[in-house]
């Protein structure tokens, strides 16, 4: 007789409880147990005591959010946000940065431990920089209230589609300091504001660019308004159907590496400049690419990893599913003049060995995927053939899963390192190196 099961209703979230934290997961909240359950706890830090008031019931777990808190822990400190509490863009300004970088150190080792097998990590000094001012682009958005007639701008609230009015972000680089109290001026004089859906900010090295998406046409008028009310900015428009008229293209410096890479604010870069250029430092220093060896560069955007690489490797092979990217890192092997790099688009969910541009004498395998990871490719490659493998990732979850596949395959974790790309957030950004290892 077939027997029908159904699922057990959620408690409804409203009760208050007392918890002791006892240790940080890898989104940066609080974990405690309450009546049997694991309850994970936004605004909380280890070995603190606080009451919590529950947002989500499920029969094995809850979820919570600080009210109070009874027990400090040495590493709370005071926000420097007035928008902290509603704003979703941090979530951590509540903890010496110190405390973030350990903290997330130890959410990867928990979660290698579980994922990968792996007991010790061997853990190398992160990267990190100015906890202030280092986010060099971002995305504001828009809304026309209908009832108060008024556009409303600013970030999202916390798991929420509200928006919430933001006045000043110091998170963001200098050259946007003023730019709320600037749009707010505009949004309060155009009419036709009502029309765009968000904004897109991007420090550059020859400009600092404000872009406006808008669902319809604006005038000229209009436009010639906000250019004139933003003038110490590029201001560019997306209406989603023509191409974006750059008078010049975005572009940054790596100095250390003599390159100049141009891209469109519709493509991927590391929004943290000075991570990123440490992060490229990095990398060469652990692969140390040869003369003679020929590296593969997975989800390689517009150059950023396989550029560098190309100065000191034999030749390099970029591979990147988007069109756009892969014109524009061909453009940067153009305008700097390296001729040992081949970028090829490509999707990666497809058997990579079959592919043409696939050549079996590859020696190294630089891995940069999007926060779903690389098992795909990874399950897809002949990963023997290489000798050492670079893993930058942005989910340590994937990455923990990954490392599994890439140590059966015969490699060993020779070196792991946090690199603070997002501080005061729960984002964990790590690059890990793999070497071969002979029988």
């Amino acid at each position: 007789m077939a027997q029908i099961f159904r699922a057990k209703k959620a408690v409804k979230p409203s009760k208050q409880i007392e918890l002791t934290v006892a240790s940080m997961d890898h989104q940066g909240r609080g974990v405690a147990r309450h009546d049997g359950k694991v309850c994970f706890i936004t605004g909380a830090l280890t070995s603190e005591r606080v009451r919590a008031q529950v947002t989500q019931a499920k029969a094995k777990l809850l979820e919570a959010k600080v009210t109070k808190v009874i027990e400090a822990s040495p590493e709370r400190t005071q926000a420097f946000c007035p928008h902290y509490t509603q704003c979703g863009g941090c979530s951590l300004q509540h903890q010496a940065v110190e405390g973030q970088l350990s903290e997330k150190q130890h959410a990867v080792e928990k979660l290698f431990a579980r994922f990968a097998n792996i007991a010790q990590v061997p853990w190398y000094p992160p990267i990190t920089f100015s906890p202030l001012h280092y986010r060099r682009a971002a995305r504001i958005a828009c809304i026309y209230d209908k009832q108060t007639k008024k556009v409303r701008l600013g970030f999202r609230a916390q798991q929420s589609k509200n928006i919430i009015d933001i006045e000043q972000c110091d998170v963001l680089v200098s050259p946007f300091d003023r730019i709320f109290a600037a749009l707010n001026n505009l949004a309060g004089s155009l009419s036709e504001f009502k029309l765009i859906s968000h904004i897109q900010l991007c420090q550059a090295d020859n400009h600092n660019f404000v872009l406006f998406r808008h669902t319809k046409a604006l005038s000229d008028t209009t436009r010639d308004a906000l250019k004139a009310g933003l003038e110490q900015y590029q201001v560019l428009f997306d209406d989603g159907e023509n191409p974006v008229l750059y008078p010049q293209l975005p572009q940054y410096r790596l100095s250390e590496f003599d390159l100049t890479l141009e891209f469109k604010l519709s493509n991927f870069i590391q929004v943290n400049q000075a991570v990123n250029e440490a992060m490229l430092h990095q990398a060469m220093a652990w692969l140390q690419p040869t003369s003679s060896e020929k590296v593969l560069d997975l989800f390689c955007g517009v150059g950023n990893f396989s550029l560098v690489l190309a100065k000191q490797a034999k030749s390099v092979i970029g591979v990147e599913g988007e069109v756009q990217s892969v014109a524009m890192a061909e453009q940067n092997a153009q305008t700097n003049q390296i001729d040992n790099v081949q970028f090829y688009c490509f999707d990666l969910t497809q058997p990579i060995t079959q592919a043409a541009w696939f050549d079996e004498s590859l020696d190294v395998l630089v891995l940069d995927p999007s926060r779903p990871g690389a098992l795909e490719v990874l399950q897809r490659l002949p990963l023997t053939q290489f000798k050492r493998v670079l893993y930058v990732s942005c989910d340590p979850v994937t990455l923990a899963r990954d490392t599994q596949v890439i140590c059966q395959a015969g490699f060993e974790l020779e070196k792991l390192g946090l690199m603070n790309m997002f501080v005061h957030t729960g984002h964990i950004e790590t690059m890990a190196l793999f070497t071969k290892q002979h029988k």
